[in-house]
């Protein structure tokens, strides 16, 4: 089990957005599994009054989703290594996501990712994110690639300089 001084070393997400608790395996060279603790003291959470429902309290989806994709890149720095120094991972696309069940606050979800495929420095990921046994999240592809760091802060300069 690798803690979470490790996760943060290798995603450059932080609070509150960094949304894996602990690498739970790494299977070379194309597997991962992780996991996120879902607690009510989370941000998104303090906007409810103190009669919000079961049903508001389930854990939004694109976060549910944002905490796959955050296992997938530790996944993709694992498979770059000393490649993805200096390269900042960009998300491209997913296909075939399919949600079985809310998540709540007390749940523990663990997510599967796997690479599907590589090409240069473009990645492609597939998985799960379970609770306990029960699935909570399929993702039939997820497209991730790997971009020099210098050249988007490069383009960004130029962008608000001609605004």
């Amino acid at each position: 089990m690798i803690g979470p001084a490790s996760v943060r070393s290798m995603l450059p997400h932080r609070y509150p957005m960094l949304l894996v608790d602990r690498i739970l395996e790494v299977g070379e060279p194309d597997f991962v599994r992780t996991v996120k603790a879902v607690t009510i003291n989370e941000p998104w959470y303090s906007r409810l009054g103190p009669d919000a429902s079961e049903a508001d309290l389930a854990y939004p989806e694109f976060l549910l989703i944002e905490s796959w994709t955050q296992t997938a890149g530790i996944l993709a720095k694992q498979i770059a290594r000393s490649a993805a120094d200096g390269q900042i991972m960009l998300f491209g696309s997913m296909n075939d996501v399919e949600f079985h069940r809310p998540v709540f606050p007390g749940d523990l979800v663990e997510h599967h990712a796997r690479l599907y495929r590589a090409l240069n420095d473009t990645m492609i990921f597939e998985g799960t994110s379970r609770v306990g046994a029960e699935p909570v999240l399929t993702v039939g592809r997820m497209t991730m690639a790997f971009r020099p760091g210098e050249l988007l802060s490069s383009a960004r300069a130029g962008q608000s300089g001609s605004q």
